[in-house]
């Protein structure tokens, strides 16, 4: 316990002065968490970070060939706030808003509505506008204080993080009989980050200025009305940490000017709101009355 508190102390008193900037030890947890935070946010509190990305989507249908539906374009804004746990030592909360936006691949211009190439029915597009997207508090020990190693490769100068996040859970939309009939929610989600050594280890940057790839497999999106026909979604896309909101494409700027202003800044730190997923968020959308419901998810 003593060592914990000791360390918990160490990393306090670096995140609060830069006079104390040193080279992390990724072998060490309480360091190694550290590292993490600087993939994920900055090592101050309450400093906004922007990840973007840009990339495709297509649909994968048993017996066709893989279509190019959608391109995309996705920003997360987001900061962190330290935490202390009298157990797992120092850690740190990641809060954030994600938009992410279907454009036409020929156009590139913001979709509001689409046709259904299966269907032919034409349906309104709803974007990912999800507020929260919040983390649980990041250790670098787990509940009893045991050291949980900092999960990456370095090679070459540069240090690799992989996140694999399996998603299986009861649908948001599915009635009280669904454990009987079906209607889970499965998902594959993929992160790979990417940064320079020395801007991971190295405390006097507050970030690793990390780049990402991002790779999701899943079940259709609620609002192309897919029903139960068979096939999937596949995303792909690459993106990087911003030194500002500013540097965003103007289509997505104009995008959040208009209709998503909060996503101008991230939560605060102490948000305890549900997360909200692109299930929830079509819920909210088509519970409405359709004089109020809008295109876009708007």
């Amino acid at each position: 316990m003593k060592a914990v508190l000791l360390a918990a102390l160490a990393a306090t008193t670096m995140l609060a002065s830069a006079a104390s900037a040193r080279m992390l030890d990724l072998a060490n947890p309480d360091d190694g968490v550290l590292a993490s935070r600087k993939f994920q946010c900055s090592l101050k509190d309450n400093v906004p970070k922007t990840y973007h990305w840009s990339g495709r989507a297509y649909s994968r249908v048993p017996g066709e060939r893989d279509r190019l539906l959608f391109t995309l374009e996705g920003m997360n804004i987001r900061q962190c706030v330290t935490v202390n746990d009298p157990v797992r030592g120092v850690g740190y909360r990641l809060v954030s808003r994600e938009l992410m936006l279907y454009l036409d691949p020929k156009t590139g211009e913001v979709l509001r509505k689409w046709t259904v190439p299966w269907t032919g029915e034409t349906v309104d597009v709803i974007h990912v506008a999800n507020d929260p997207v919040n983390q649980p508090p990041s250790f670098g020990r787990d509940k009893d204080g045991k050291p949980q190693p900092f999960r990456a490769r370095i090679e070459d100068g540069r240090v690799f993080m992989a996140v694999e996040v399996p998603l299986f859970y009861r649908n948001p939309l599915a009635g009280d009989y669904q454990d009987y009939v079906g209607g889970t929610y499965q998902a594959m989600e993929i992160f790979d980050f990417f940064a320079d050594e020395k801007k991971v280890r190295d405390t006097k940057y507050d970030t690793a200025d990390a780049a990402v790839a991002w790779v999701r497999i899943a079940q259709w999106l609620p609002w192309m009305k897919m029903g139960d026909r068979a096939g999937m979604m596949i995303f792909n896309a690459t993106g990087q940490m911003l030194n500002s909101f500013d540097e965003l494409p103007e289509v997505m700027k104009a995008e959040i000017r208009t209709n998503y202003p909060a996503y101008v800044a991230p939560p605060p730190g102490d948000d305890t709101r549900p997360n909200e997923t692109s299930w929830t968020y079509f819920q909210k959308i088509v519970g409405k009355p359709k004089t109020e419901a809008k295109s876009g998810g708007h």
